[in-house]
C-alpha cells in the first residue's frame, strides 16, 4: 500500500501535481580560482629564479562588468553537476584536465550578481605551469595570469557579552603587465558560547567583477591552510624538481621564508629521491625528486 501524505496524496500523485514555478529558483554558476606557480625572469643564470603565485583571470567581453577582470566560470547546465561544470570551464579556459580540483564554498549573498539571483559554487584548481595552454572562453575578451599577493593589513578583537569578534583586513593585489587590481577583504569571526560564525566582506575593490575578490581571498586562505598539513603544493610541481624549488613554492604560497632543515623534515615523506640531477643550471648539480605516490 502506498504511503499518503496529509493531503491524501501518494508520492506519484504529489509529483504529478507539483508546480515548479511556486518557488523562485536561482541560477547556479561554477567559478574557478585556478592557481599556478611560475618562475620570474632572472638575468643571473647562476641564481635560481624566484617563484610567483598566479591566478587566471578573464577580461569580461559583455555586460555586466564589461571590461572588468573576473574569475573564469559559467552557468551550470541542466545535465551536469557543479563539479562537472567546473571541470568543463577549466578545460575550456586552460586546455587542461585531470588536475587537482576542490570545491571551496557556495557564495550566495543577495545582489552579488546584478542580472538575477545567482549563486556561485566556487572551486580551486592547481596546475603545474608546464601544462598551461591559455585561451579565453566565448564570453571573455582575453585571459591572463595575474601575480597575486595577499597580506594582512590590520587585525582587532572586540569583546561581546557572550564571546568576542575577531576581525582581519587583508590587501589583495593582482598584477599582469600594465593591469593592476586591488581589493581589501575583511574576514570576521564571531565566537559565542555555543557557536562560531565566519563572514567575508569586500571593503574596497578596484577592477574585479562581481564578488570575486572575496572568492579569491577565500581560496588563498584555503590553499595556505592545507599546504601546512597535506601534499597540496606538489600538485603545482613538475614531474621532477629539486627540494629547493619545492621550498620556494611553499614560501610563495605562505608568503614567508622557511628554515631549510625544518622544511626538509616536513616533506621527507612526501617526496622520493630519483637518480636524476639538474643539468646546465650554472651551479653544482642538485638531485631531483618526485612526488612520493606511496604516501599520497
Amino acid at each position: 500500500m502506498d504511503i499518503v501524505d496529509r493531503d491524501g496524496l501518494t508520492e506519484r500523485e504529489f509529483l504529478e501535481r507539483y508546480q515548479v514555478g511556486d518557488y523562485e529558483r536561482p541560477s547556479v554558476a561554477a567559478d574557478m580560482v585556478i592557481f599556478t606557480v611560475t618562475d620570474t625572469e632572472e638575468d643571473n643564470y647562476r641564481k635560481l629564479p624566484d617563484k610567483e603565485l598566479r591566478i587566471l583571470l578573464i577580461r569580461r567581453g559583455g555586460h555586466p562588468f564589461l571590461g572588468k577582470w573576473a574569475l573564469p566560470g559559467g552557468f551550470v547546465r541542466p545535465d551536469e553537476t557543479t563539479e562537472q561544470a567546473a571541470a568543463r570551464e577549466l578545460r575550456e579556459e586552460t586546455g587542461v584536465h585531470d588536475v587537482y580540483l576542490e570545491q571551496l564554498y557556495t557564495f550566495s549573498d543577495i545582489g552579488r550578481d546584478p542580472r538575477t539571483w545567482v549563486m556561485s559554487c566556487s572551486y580551486m584548481a592547481l596546475i603545474n605551469s608546464d601544462q598551461l595552454k591559455l585561451k579565453a572562453g566565448d564570453d571573455a575578451a582575453e585571459a591572463a595570469w595575474f601575480k597575486v599577493t595577499y597580506r594582512l593589513l590590520r587585525e582587532r578583537k572586540d569583546m561581546t557579552g557572550d564571546g568576542h569578534v575577531k576581525t582581519w583586513e587583508y590587501e589583495l593585489k593582482l598584477s599582469a603587465g600594465e593591469d593592476e587590481l586591488m581589493a581589501v577583504v575583511e574576514r570576521k569571526v564571531t565566537v559565542k558560547r555555543s557557536s562560531t560564525e565566519t563572514a567575508y566582506a569586500i571593503v574596497t575593490n578596484e577592477g574585479l567583477a562581481f564578488d570575486h575578490a572575496k572568492i579569491i581571498a577565500y581560496a588563498i586562505e584555503r590553499l595556505r591552510g592545507k599546504v601546512n598539513y597535506t601534499d597540496l603544493a606538489l600538485h603545482l610541481m613538475p614531474e621532477l624538481f629539486t627540494l629547493t624549488e619545492l621550498q620556494m613554492v611553499y614560501e610563495v604560497i605562505l608568503d614567508k621564508e622557511l628554515l631549510k632543515a625544518a622544511f626538509r623534515r616536513k616533506v621527507t615523506d612526501l617526496v622520493a629521491e630519483t637518480d636524476h640531477y639538474t643539468e646546465n643550471a650554472g651551479h653544482r648539480p642538485s638531485r631531483l625528486y618526485r612526488r612520493n605516490w606511496e604516501e599520497t
